[in-house]
């Protein structure tokens, strides 16, 4: 299994450092950065998984960093990590899409739970995404669930005559494929002989 990609932003070399170690012995790839320039760099050229950011930082501060990120990948986990958090920034904090949000100093024990929970919200998100991407249709039946303006799996089931006309706006005719055309020629050769 491929291990998890954090990002560390912190403008504290201790915490990077410290907070690196650890996530590392924790079977975690982990790349660092101090400043919310260098993160927004950083995810324009790497695959990663979480963010874990400091929320006050010089120039581009961490709900910048949540913001950017969300924007280039929605799926993408953000944990905002602070020292000086109140109520009004976590508040804000979630409303931009934050997946989490602690205050320093912090448990070790406390953030791997945390980071836990991200990863595999995230991962059920993705799962999610791909069955969502798939037609449902009854193998016995062969009606199609139409799903379009609904909560997915809720749909009406539709014969495809009824689907294809409703999505795509055209009306099926009804044919056969060569295959089918000479079996249908070689049934109808039996039977009258």
């Amino acid at each position: 299994m491929r291990k998890k990609v954090i990002l560390l932003v912190d403008d504290e070399e201790i915490i990077r450092e410290t907070l690196s170690r650890d996530l590392g012995e924790g079977g975690h790839e982990v790349l660092t950065v101090e400043n919310g320039e260098k993160a927004l760099q950083l995810l324009k050229e790497h695959h990663v998984d979480l963010v874990i950011t400091d929320l006050m930082m010089e120039g581009i501060d961490g709900l910048e960093v949540l913001r950017a990120a969300k924007a280039f990948d929605p799926e993408l986990c953000v944990v905002i990590l602070t020292g000086f958090g109140d109520l009004a920034s976590a508040i804000g904090a979630v409303r931009h899409g934050a997946d989490d949000y602690l205050l320093k100093p912090y448990e070790f024990d406390e953030l791997q739970r945390c980071i836990g929970r991200c990863l595999e919200r995230q991962a059920l998100r993705r799962r999610l995404k791909i069955y969502e991407e798939i037609l449902p249709i009854c193998s016995v039946c062969r009606k199609i669930r139409d799903d379009c303006g609904k909560e997915h799996g809720s749909g009406d089931w539709l014969s495809a005559e009824e689907y294809f006309s409703r999505r795509a706006g055209v009306k099926p005719s009804h044919s056969y494929c060569p295959a089918c055309f000479k079996k249908a020629e070689k049934e109808l050769l039996k039977k009258k002989c």
